[in-house]
């Protein structure tokens, strides 16, 4: 795959728009075969009040490609690893199990697949970037809630989403430079 230090990936979540359906974790578990009681991504369920005034969100989730990603810092043997592109994958080969990046993970976001052997986790579908697709997330959820897209480009749909708007990124605190935004 050839190398554009100028693109930078993220994903914008309108939670908002979340109804729960789950259709963008079932995407992605055929999409990446991921094993049964596994997850690359899911849905955080907030409920607050008592009938009759209660209150539901949801929050997408999945691993936020930071632009400084503690997984890849601590990875022994480079495992974990950030492309060009700001994409942060595992390379299997090179995975000897020891679980350090899902230890330095700050968003639970990481696990052990028993299968394989290795550490698996979201890439934001790179098979499917690469070819010029959306991730199998974004393309199936049908309220629209995940905008991906290159950040660096001007006329991509994320730059105009959070230009001039308010979000929040989860656990800022950490360093990471998550690169998951939460419109406000």
């Amino acid at each position: 795959m050839p190398k554009n230090p100028t693109r930078r990936y993220i994903m914008v979540l309108d939670s908002r728009k979340c109804i729960d359906c789950k259709a963008c974790v079932v995407a992605c578990k055929a999409e990446n075969r991921v094993p049964l009681g596994r997850f690359r991504n899911w849905i955080n369920a907030e409920r607050e009040g008592a009938f009759p005034r209660l209150r539901a969100s949801f929050d997408p989730e999945q691993c936020h490609h930071c632009e400084n990603p503690s997984c890849v810092r601590v990875c022994p043997t480079g495992a974990s690893w950030q492309r060009e592109d700001g994409i942060v994958m595992v390379r299997e080969a090179d995975c000897i199990g020891c679980k350090y990046c899902m230890v330095a993970c700050p968003y639970g976001a990481r696990f052990f697949n028993e299968e394989t052997k290795v550490v698996d986790k979201c890439t934001f579908c790179a098979h499917r970037v690469d070819r010029g697709e959306v991730p199998a997330c974004v393309e199936t959820c049908p309220s629209r809630v995940r905008t991906f897209g290159d950040a660096a480009d001007p006329k991509s749909p994320v730059h105009a989403l959070l230009e001039g708007r308010r979000y929040r990124v989860l656990k800022p605190q950490t360093g990471n430079g998550p690169q998951l935004y939460y419109l406000l």
